[in-house]
Protein backbone atom coordinates (compact mmCIF):
# COMPACT_ATOMS: atom_id res chain seq x y z
CA UNK A 1 0.00 0.00 0.00
CA UNK A 2 2.89 2.79 1.20
CA UNK A 3 4.77 1.45 -2.21
CA UNK A 4 1.49 2.13 -4.40
CA UNK A 5 1.55 5.60 -2.69
CA UNK A 6 4.90 6.33 -3.31
CA UNK A 7 4.47 5.91 -6.66
CA UNK A 8 1.42 7.52 -6.70
CA UNK A 9 3.35 10.73 -5.62
CA UNK A 10 6.46 10.22 -7.80
CA UNK A 11 4.15 10.25 -10.77
CA UNK A 12 1.82 13.17 -9.19
CA UNK A 13 5.23 14.83 -8.57
CA UNK A 14 6.34 14.21 -12.54
CA UNK A 15 3.48 15.50 -13.54
CA UNK A 16 3.43 18.87 -11.68
CA UNK A 17 7.10 19.56 -12.99
CA UNK A 18 6.21 19.05 -16.23
CA UNK A 19 3.27 20.82 -16.05
CA UNK A 20 5.75 24.21 -14.51
CA UNK A 21 8.01 23.75 -17.19
CA UNK A 22 5.21 23.48 -20.04
CA UNK A 23 3.56 26.97 -18.18
CA UNK A 24 7.17 28.45 -17.93
CA UNK A 25 7.85 28.24 -21.70
CA UNK A 26 4.27 28.80 -22.48
CA UNK A 27 5.05 32.35 -20.42
CA UNK A 28 8.46 32.92 -22.99
CA UNK A 29 8.82 34.93 -26.61
CA UNK A 30 10.14 33.02 -29.17
CA UNK A 31 11.78 33.41 -32.53
CA UNK A 32 9.98 30.63 -33.97
CA UNK A 33 6.79 31.15 -32.63
CA UNK A 34 4.75 30.78 -35.52
CA UNK A 35 6.82 28.81 -37.10
CA UNK A 36 3.83 26.20 -37.71
CA UNK A 37 0.97 28.13 -37.04
CA UNK A 38 1.43 30.90 -39.05
CA UNK A 39 5.04 29.93 -41.85
CA UNK A 40 4.00 33.11 -44.21
CA UNK A 41 3.48 35.64 -41.24
CA UNK A 42 7.32 37.17 -41.86
CA UNK A 43 6.67 37.69 -45.35
CA UNK A 44 3.37 38.47 -45.20
CA UNK A 45 3.77 41.23 -42.98
CA UNK A 46 7.08 42.52 -44.89
CA UNK A 47 5.14 42.42 -48.17
CA UNK A 48 2.39 45.40 -46.80
CA UNK A 49 5.38 47.29 -44.91
CA UNK A 50 7.44 47.48 -47.75
CA UNK A 51 4.65 48.43 -49.78
CA UNK A 52 3.95 51.57 -47.22
CA UNK A 53 7.42 52.93 -47.10
CA UNK A 54 7.63 53.18 -50.97
CA UNK A 55 4.63 55.41 -51.39
CA UNK A 56 5.75 57.47 -48.31
CA UNK A 57 9.30 56.53 -46.65
CA UNK A 58 8.75 58.12 -43.62
CA UNK A 59 6.18 55.65 -42.96
CA UNK A 60 8.67 53.31 -41.36
CA UNK A 61 10.22 55.99 -38.68
CA UNK A 62 6.40 55.79 -38.10
CA UNK A 63 5.87 52.34 -37.84
CA UNK A 64 9.23 51.83 -35.54
CA UNK A 65 7.66 54.68 -32.89
CA UNK A 66 4.35 52.95 -32.80
CA UNK A 67 6.41 50.02 -31.10
CA UNK A 68 7.78 52.68 -28.93
CA UNK A 69 4.95 53.97 -27.69
CA UNK A 70 3.39 50.37 -26.99
CA UNK A 71 5.80 49.57 -25.36
CA UNK A 72 6.13 52.33 -23.04
CA UNK A 73 2.82 52.16 -21.80
CA UNK A 74 1.98 48.91 -19.61
CA UNK A 75 4.26 46.78 -22.17
CA UNK A 76 4.28 45.85 -25.17
CA UNK A 77 0.74 44.26 -25.88
CA UNK A 78 -1.07 46.42 -29.20
CA UNK A 79 -3.00 48.58 -26.68
CA UNK A 80 -1.93 51.77 -28.34
CA UNK A 81 -4.10 50.39 -31.38
CA UNK A 82 -7.08 50.33 -29.84
CA UNK A 83 -9.85 53.08 -30.31
CA UNK A 84 -11.50 54.55 -27.31
CA UNK A 85 -14.94 52.69 -26.54
CA UNK A 86 -17.66 53.39 -23.53
CA UNK A 87 -15.39 51.42 -20.87
CA UNK A 88 -11.93 53.42 -21.27
CA UNK A 89 -10.40 55.97 -22.50
CA UNK A 90 -7.49 54.85 -25.14
CA UNK A 91 -3.90 55.61 -25.74
CA UNK A 92 -4.21 57.71 -29.17
CA UNK A 93 -5.13 60.64 -27.96
CA UNK A 94 -2.71 61.10 -25.17
CA UNK A 95 -0.65 64.16 -25.12
CA UNK A 96 2.65 62.14 -26.78
CA UNK A 97 0.76 60.51 -29.31
CA UNK A 98 -2.34 63.11 -30.41
CA UNK A 99 -1.79 64.27 -34.17
CA UNK A 100 1.44 62.86 -33.76
CA UNK A 101 1.22 59.07 -33.63
CA UNK A 102 0.28 57.72 -36.90
CA UNK A 103 0.83 54.50 -39.71
CA UNK A 104 -2.37 52.73 -37.68
CA UNK A 105 -4.06 52.34 -41.20
CA UNK A 106 -0.83 50.16 -42.16
CA UNK A 107 -1.37 48.12 -38.94
CA UNK A 108 -4.90 47.46 -40.10
CA UNK A 109 -3.49 46.57 -43.55
CA UNK A 110 -1.24 43.96 -42.05
CA UNK A 111 -3.40 42.71 -39.58
CA UNK A 112 -5.92 42.12 -42.87
CA UNK A 113 -3.03 40.61 -44.66
CA UNK A 114 -1.85 38.18 -41.99
CA UNK A 115 -5.77 37.02 -41.02
CA UNK A 116 -6.15 36.39 -44.60
CA UNK A 117 -3.05 33.44 -44.28
CA UNK A 118 -3.64 32.84 -40.54
CA UNK A 119 -6.98 33.53 -38.87
CA UNK A 120 -6.85 34.24 -35.06
CA UNK A 121 -3.44 33.24 -34.58
CA UNK A 122 -0.71 36.18 -35.17
CA UNK A 123 -1.35 38.55 -32.47
CA UNK A 124 -1.84 42.89 -32.97
CA UNK A 125 1.24 43.17 -30.16
CA UNK A 126 3.44 40.85 -32.34
CA UNK A 127 2.57 42.83 -35.54
CA UNK A 128 4.01 45.83 -34.12
CA UNK A 129 7.18 44.21 -33.32
CA UNK A 130 7.79 42.41 -36.81
CA UNK A 131 6.65 45.64 -38.47
CA UNK A 132 9.36 47.72 -36.14
CA UNK A 133 12.12 45.47 -37.46
CA UNK A 134 10.77 45.19 -41.08
CA UNK A 135 10.85 49.18 -41.18
CA UNK A 136 14.09 49.69 -39.86
CA UNK A 137 15.67 47.15 -42.12
CA UNK A 138 14.12 48.30 -45.11
CA UNK A 139 15.26 51.93 -44.14
CA UNK A 140 18.78 50.27 -44.34
CA UNK A 141 19.49 49.77 -40.70
CA UNK A 142 20.16 46.30 -39.26
CA UNK A 143 18.01 43.44 -39.12
CA UNK A 144 17.16 40.87 -35.97
CA UNK A 145 15.10 38.14 -35.48
CA UNK A 146 12.15 39.00 -33.57
CA UNK A 147 10.62 37.05 -30.26
CA UNK A 148 7.30 36.77 -30.93
CA UNK A 149 4.12 34.85 -28.68
CA UNK A 150 2.53 38.10 -27.20
CA UNK A 151 -1.01 38.42 -27.00
CA UNK A 152 -3.33 41.84 -27.22
CA UNK A 153 -4.42 43.57 -24.01
CA UNK A 154 -8.30 44.12 -23.78
CA UNK A 155 -7.86 47.54 -22.40
CA UNK A 156 -5.93 50.60 -23.12
CA UNK A 157 -5.12 53.94 -20.39
CA UNK A 158 -4.84 57.09 -21.72
CA UNK A 159 -3.33 58.72 -18.54
CA UNK A 160 -0.94 55.55 -18.43
CA UNK A 161 0.33 57.05 -21.69
CA UNK A 162 0.45 60.47 -20.61
CA UNK A 163 2.53 59.41 -17.66
CA UNK A 164 5.09 56.81 -19.59
CA UNK A 165 5.73 58.21 -22.71
CA UNK A 166 8.76 60.21 -22.10
CA UNK A 167 8.13 64.16 -23.78
CA UNK A 168 10.62 65.76 -26.53
CA UNK A 169 11.28 68.45 -23.43
CA UNK A 170 12.78 65.95 -20.88
CA UNK A 171 16.24 66.27 -19.60
CA UNK A 172 18.61 63.77 -19.08
CA UNK A 173 17.60 62.65 -15.93
CA UNK A 174 14.26 62.04 -16.61
CA UNK A 175 14.88 60.13 -19.61
CA UNK A 176 17.55 57.90 -17.46
CA UNK A 177 14.95 57.14 -14.43
CA UNK A 178 11.68 56.56 -17.03
CA UNK A 179 13.91 54.41 -18.84
CA UNK A 180 15.82 52.03 -16.13
CA UNK A 181 12.11 51.85 -14.34
CA UNK A 182 11.39 49.89 -17.66
CA UNK A 183 14.65 47.83 -16.96
CA UNK A 184 16.32 49.72 -19.55
CA UNK A 185 20.18 50.95 -19.36
CA UNK A 186 21.61 54.09 -20.03
CA UNK A 187 23.50 52.14 -23.03
CA UNK A 188 19.59 51.06 -24.09
CA UNK A 189 18.71 54.72 -24.16
CA UNK A 190 21.21 55.83 -26.48
CA UNK A 191 20.85 53.19 -28.43
CA UNK A 192 17.37 53.58 -28.81
CA UNK A 193 17.29 57.32 -28.95
CA UNK A 194 19.36 56.85 -32.26
CA UNK A 195 15.81 55.68 -33.42
CA UNK A 196 15.56 59.35 -34.62
CA UNK A 197 18.03 58.86 -37.30
CA UNK A 198 14.80 58.60 -39.46
CA UNK A 199 11.55 60.42 -39.22
CA UNK A 200 10.08 63.93 -38.25
CA UNK A 201 8.97 65.92 -35.76
CA UNK A 202 5.94 68.94 -35.50
CA UNK A 203 7.10 72.34 -34.77
CA UNK A 204 4.99 72.24 -31.32
CA UNK A 205 7.43 69.24 -30.25
CA UNK A 206 10.91 71.45 -31.12
CA UNK A 207 9.85 74.95 -31.25
CA UNK A 208 10.96 76.11 -27.38
CA UNK A 209 14.45 74.72 -28.92
CA UNK A 210 14.96 76.74 -31.88
CA UNK A 211 14.20 80.04 -30.10
CA UNK A 212 15.47 79.40 -26.41
CA UNK A 213 17.92 77.49 -25.83
CA UNK A 214 21.72 78.07 -26.42
CA UNK A 215 23.39 74.53 -26.90
CA UNK A 216 22.13 75.14 -30.76
CA UNK A 217 24.09 75.54 -33.68
CA UNK A 218 23.11 78.79 -35.21
CA UNK A 219 22.28 78.05 -38.71
CA UNK A 220 20.84 74.99 -37.76
CA UNK A 221 18.67 77.20 -35.29
CA UNK A 222 17.90 79.96 -38.30
CA UNK A 223 17.05 77.09 -40.37
CA UNK A 224 14.89 75.67 -38.23
CA UNK A 225 13.27 79.06 -37.49
CA UNK A 226 12.06 79.48 -41.04
CA UNK A 227 9.42 76.74 -41.06
CA UNK A 228 8.44 77.10 -37.57
CA UNK A 229 7.29 80.25 -36.50
CA UNK A 230 7.80 81.28 -33.30
CA UNK A 231 4.38 82.24 -31.99
CA UNK A 232 1.97 79.12 -30.63
CA UNK A 233 -0.75 78.48 -33.17
CA UNK A 234 0.87 79.14 -36.47
CA UNK A 235 2.62 76.44 -38.05
CA UNK A 236 2.38 74.14 -35.06
CA UNK A 237 2.39 70.70 -37.46
CA UNK A 238 4.91 72.01 -39.90
CA UNK A 239 7.41 69.40 -39.72
CA UNK A 240 11.27 69.01 -39.77
CA UNK A 241 13.46 65.69 -40.03
CA UNK A 242 14.92 64.41 -36.81
CA UNK A 243 18.42 63.52 -39.21
CA UNK A 244 19.07 66.29 -41.23
CA UNK A 245 21.81 64.63 -43.14
CA UNK A 246 20.24 61.57 -43.75
CA UNK A 247 16.54 61.59 -42.88
CA UNK A 248 14.95 58.53 -44.72
CA UNK A 249 18.00 56.34 -43.92
CA UNK A 250 18.76 54.19 -40.93
CA UNK A 251 22.42 55.37 -40.18
CA UNK A 252 24.43 56.75 -37.08
CA UNK A 253 24.19 59.97 -38.74
CA UNK A 254 22.09 61.74 -35.55
CA UNK A 255 24.93 60.86 -33.20
CA UNK A 256 26.83 63.28 -35.38
CA UNK A 257 24.10 65.45 -35.16
CA UNK A 258 24.27 65.96 -31.62
CA UNK A 259 28.00 66.31 -31.54
CA UNK A 260 27.63 69.51 -33.90
CA UNK A 261 24.89 71.03 -31.50
CA UNK A 262 21.94 70.06 -34.32
CA UNK A 263 20.05 67.63 -32.48
CA UNK A 264 16.41 68.43 -32.70
CA UNK A 265 14.43 68.18 -29.98
CA UNK A 266 15.68 68.76 -26.15
CA UNK A 267 15.55 65.48 -25.16
CA UNK A 268 18.00 64.39 -28.36
CA UNK A 269 20.56 67.07 -27.56
CA UNK A 270 20.48 66.51 -23.72
CA UNK A 271 21.96 63.07 -25.02
CA UNK A 272 25.55 65.90 -25.46
CA UNK A 273 25.56 68.24 -23.13
CA UNK A 274 28.17 67.58 -21.11
CA UNK A 275 26.61 64.77 -19.21
CA UNK A 276 27.19 60.71 -18.86
CA UNK A 277 25.72 60.50 -22.07
CA UNK A 278 28.72 62.15 -24.40
CA UNK A 279 30.92 59.41 -23.90
CA UNK A 280 28.29 56.76 -25.79
CA UNK A 281 27.02 59.24 -28.24
CA UNK A 282 30.50 59.67 -29.37
CA UNK A 283 31.37 56.12 -29.57
CA UNK A 284 28.47 55.39 -32.04
CA UNK A 285 29.45 58.36 -34.34
CA UNK A 286 32.32 57.19 -34.92
CA UNK A 287 31.87 53.52 -34.80
CA UNK A 288 28.39 52.99 -36.73
CA UNK A 289 28.42 48.98 -36.45
CA UNK A 290 28.72 49.41 -32.60
CA UNK A 291 25.47 51.54 -32.94
CA UNK A 292 23.74 49.05 -34.75
CA UNK A 293 24.82 45.99 -32.37
CA UNK A 294 23.51 47.86 -29.49
CA UNK A 295 20.11 48.90 -30.87
CA UNK A 296 19.61 45.78 -32.04
CA UNK A 297 20.01 44.48 -28.50
CA UNK A 298 17.90 47.69 -26.76
CA UNK A 299 15.30 46.48 -29.28
CA UNK A 300 14.80 43.22 -28.46
CA UNK A 301 15.26 44.02 -24.67
CA UNK A 302 12.44 46.76 -25.34
CA UNK A 303 10.22 44.11 -26.87
CA UNK A 304 10.34 41.86 -23.41
CA UNK A 305 8.60 44.44 -21.74
CA UNK A 306 5.60 43.08 -19.80
CA UNK A 307 4.30 40.72 -22.78
CA UNK A 308 0.53 39.17 -21.76
CA UNK A 309 1.47 35.27 -22.73
CA UNK A 310 0.11 32.55 -22.08
CA UNK A 311 -4.22 32.83 -21.23
CA UNK A 312 -3.59 36.41 -20.18
CA UNK A 313 -5.11 38.80 -23.04
CA UNK A 314 -6.43 37.43 -26.63
CA UNK A 315 -5.68 37.13 -30.07
CA UNK A 316 -7.48 40.32 -31.33
CA UNK A 317 -8.92 39.82 -34.78
CA UNK A 318 -9.27 43.86 -35.37
CA UNK A 319 -6.45 45.63 -33.67
CA UNK A 320 -8.91 48.65 -33.33
CA UNK A 321 -11.10 47.22 -30.98
CA UNK A 322 -11.23 44.36 -28.48
CA UNK A 323 -12.63 40.59 -29.16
Amino acid sequence: MASSFSRFSQTLLLLVVFWGITSSSNAQLSTDYYSESCPNLFSTVKFTVHSAIMKEARMGASLLRLFFHDCFVNGCDGSLLLDDTSSFTGEKNAVPNRNSARGFNVIDDIKSAVENVCPGVVSCADILAIAARDSVKILGGPNWDVKLGRRDARSASQAAANNGIPAPTSNLNRLISRFNALGLSTGDLVALSGAHTIGQARCTSFRARIYNESNIDLSFAKTKQSNCPRSSGSGDNNLSPLDIQTPTYFDNKYFNNLIGKRGLLHSDQELFNGGSTDSIVRAYSKNPSSFSSDFVTAMIKMGDISPLTGSKGEIRKNCRRVN
